[in-house]
Order: structure tokens, then C-alpha cells, then sequence
């Protein structure tokens, strides 16, 4: 067992930290007051060529793996929450099922100018009327002619007004149960689509969360992604590495929150020393890192089991649940720490607790991951 990253691991690694500090920390306060999607930050991540770390080359990717992948997530999050959520619903969520499943026509046309970071991608699942339940959809797609006529609205989308193309799960065949769900390519540019909200949220602000609607939306036959019926199946699995995309962004906020917090528990003084040297802060410190490295290994494990092709259900269930609350309590600690000023917009800490929030929402909730682990250790 070896926990020392590849070098050219570390060298990815090391270059999107450096971005990072350099152009995302700076902004990630402004953009969050804003509320405004950072569209040149993501430009300068294309230059960088991580736009596709993890897709292959021959359709514009880097050609790395899912470790490398979770490695730029995580430096990403330690900034920023919001620009860290928005390339990780990009990458695993609207980018790799086209790689999974698609065509080479598929690839060449809608996979290829996400890898290069031309565009971005979006996945649309979740509905008004279905969270955790995310089978229960309505959103359907009725054969028309030679395509598809779809409608239905979809929730909480991530990327969606600023995406180039969405991957919408819609209902081909009613009574076919979950063999009935089926995976379209759809264009917000195609007629019938229409972004009807932009939620304003407790947190990440910058990275745009929608309700999208279709209405009598035409889709010739080439945007059906995979076979007819298969879209449960490419959903769970398509699962399995977004949610090792969670666990690395969350650890990235309860590292960053955690850094906050040594940082000026090392500079502020209080009785004539630095609030470090107090047992109560020290401690909390020492737990902030014990937690914050627990998260990073379940999800290194999580992930190199993926590039092994192995079964990942559990692991990246694992990872996910654990980085989640590691990332909000880390996040609370580090308010706590700076007292008063960790609950002003100054300083770092409060935008991180509100950020790490939804790491316990999305991509299914904590108690959805521990009905996914307990199936699957078979209690």
C-alpha cells in the first residue's frame, strides 16, 4: 500500500494550487457576493487543460484518472466552494457519461469541446417532486417521428444556464419501471428549453443552481445517450464517481477552513499569547486535521479503487458521507475559532460553513449513503 501520490499526480496537483492562490482565492468573497459565475476563472482552467482530467485524450481530455481528478477538485474547493461545484457537476456529471456511454459521434460532437473547456455540462436528474426518490420522475420523452418530444421540469441543476449542453433522465417508457428511464444529449439552444429559475442559496452563490423546463422539446434520435431504457443504470454508476467528486470537493472545504483556522489561531493573542497555545483551541485544531485527513483518505481509497476498475458503491458512499460532515464540522470549528470575526465576510471561515452544507445534500443525502452502505454490507 503506497500513500504517496504519482508525480505527475503531484505535479497537476501543484499547478492548480498555484492557479488557486493566485487568481481563485482572490475572488472567491466577490463572487460569492455577486452571485456571479466566474466564466474567465473557468477560461483560465481550460488553458490549464484540467477542463478534462479525467476523459480521454483522443477526445481533447488530459487522459488522467479519477485520482487526478479528485486532486484538482479538492485544491479547487479549499477556495472556493462555488467554482469547486460547478467543474465537478462539469466534469463527472456532465462530461463522463458522454465518454461511458455515447457514441464517437456523440464524443466528437458534444464530449470534445467539454474536455478542451470550450463549453460546460451540465446533468439534469432531480425533479420538483422527486429528491431522494429520484426514480419517481415525470419529465417524459415520446417518440416523434424519427426523435423524441420532451417535457417535464427539472430541479436544483447545476450549470444549467451556463451550460452547453445538459444530460436530462426522462421517461421513455412508463411501465418499464426503471428499465423505462432514458439518458438525451439536449442543447439550450433547441427550442423548448427554458431556464425558469436561478435559486438564490445559503451557499455557493457563484456556481448557478436551476429550474429548467422543457416544453414540446424535439430531439432528433442521435441525442438518445446509450440504448433506450438504460438510463437508471448509467445514473447509478454515473453516481459511483460523483460522489467521490463530493468527497474531494468536501475535503477541499474542511482544508481550507482548517488552514483559516490555524492561521489565525497562530497570529491572534489573547492573556499575551497566541490562542493556539490554549488547550481548548489547540485541540480543536488537532480535530479539525484529524477529520479533514480521514476525509482525504476514504476518498483517495475511493477513488483509486475506481481507476481499478473495482466496484466503488461502498467506498465512494463511504467517502461521501464522511468528507460531507467532516467538511460542515470543520467549517463550524473554524468559525468558532476566530470568534466574531469567523462570522463576518471578511474572513473565509463563514463562506466555507455555508458551503459545506450542501455537500451533505447533494448527490444524495447522508441518510441516503447510509442506505447505500448498509445494503451494501448486506444489514
Amino acid at each position: 500500500m503506497n500513500f504517496d501520490l504519482p508525480a505527475e499526480h503531484r505535479m497537476v496537483r501543484d499547478q492548480v494550487r498555484e492557479f488557486c492562490e493566485a487568481e481563485v482565492a482572490p475572488l472567491a468573497q466577490e463572487l460569492e457576493d455577486d452571485h456571479r459565475f466566474p466564466a474567465e476563472l473557468f477560461d483560465q482552467l481550460a488553458e490549464l487543460d484540467v477542463m478534462g482530467v479525467p476523459v480521454a485524450e483522443e477526445y481533447g481530455g488530459l487522459g488522467g484518472d479519477q485520482l487526478m481528478y479528485a486532486l484538482v477538485t479538492e485544491e479547487l474547493g479549499r477556495v472556493s466552494g462555488g467554482v469547486g461545484l460547478s467543474y465537478a457537476a462539469h466534469v463527472s456529471l456532465g462530461s463522463k457519461p458522454i465518454e461511458a456511454y455515447g457514441t464517437d459521434d456523440q464524443k466528437e460532437e458534444w464530449l470534445r469541446p467539454l474536455a478542451t473547456g470550450e463549453g460546460m455540462g451540465a446533468w439534469a436528474l432531480t425533479e420538483p417532486g422527486s429528491g431522494s426518490d429520484a426514480s419517481n420522475m415525470s419529465t417524459t420523452a415520446e417518440r416523434d417521428g424519427d426523435g423524441w418530444l420532451l417535457n417535464g421540469t427539472k430541479q436544483f441543476i447545476t450549470n444549467a444556464n451556463v451550460a452547453n449542453s445538459v444530460l436530462v433522465k426522462a421517461v421513455t417508457d412508463p411501465d418499464a419501471g426503471y428499465g423505462g428511464v432514458s439518458t438525451f444529449i439536449v442543447d439550450p439552444d433547441d427550442d423548448g428549453f427554458e431556464v425558469t429559475t436561478v435559486w438564490e442559496k445559503m451557499g455557493l452563490n457563484c456556481s448557478p443552481t436551476c429550474e429548467i423546463r422543457f416544453d414540446d422539446l424535439h430531439l432528433p434520435a442521435d441525442r438518445l445517450l446509450g440504448a433506450e431504457g438504460e438510463g437508471w443504470t448509467q445514473t447509478m454508476e454515473t453516481l459511483d464517481g460523483g460522489r467521490i467528486s463530493i468527497a474531494a470537493l468536501s475535503t477541499g472545504l474542511a482544508q481550507g477552513a482548517y488552514e483559516a483556522a490555524k492561521a489565525y489561531a497562530g497570529e491572534r493573542e489573547q492573556f499575551g499569547r497566541p490562542i493556539a497555545e490554549f488547550d481548548a483551541i489547540r485541540d480543536k485544531l488537532v480535530d479539525m486535521y484529524r477529520k479533514t485527513e480521514r476525509a482525504r483518505l476514504l476518498t483517495h481509497k475511493a477513488a483509486t479503487l475506481y481507476d481499478a476498475g473495482e466496484s466503488v458503491t461502498r467506498a465512494s458512499a463511504l467517502a461521501k458521507l464522511d468528507a460531507s460532515e467532516a467538511a460542515r464540522e470543520v467549517a463550524e470549528d473554524s468559525v468558532q475559532v476566530l470568534g466574531g470575526y469567523g462570522y463576518t465576510t471578511d474572513f473565509a471561515p463563514q463562506r466555507f460553513y455555508r458551503d459545506a452544507k450542501l455537500m451533505e445534500i447533494g448527490e444524495g443525502t447522508s441518510e441516503i449513503q447510509h442506505v447505500v452502505i448498509a445494503d451494501q454490507l448486506g444489514i
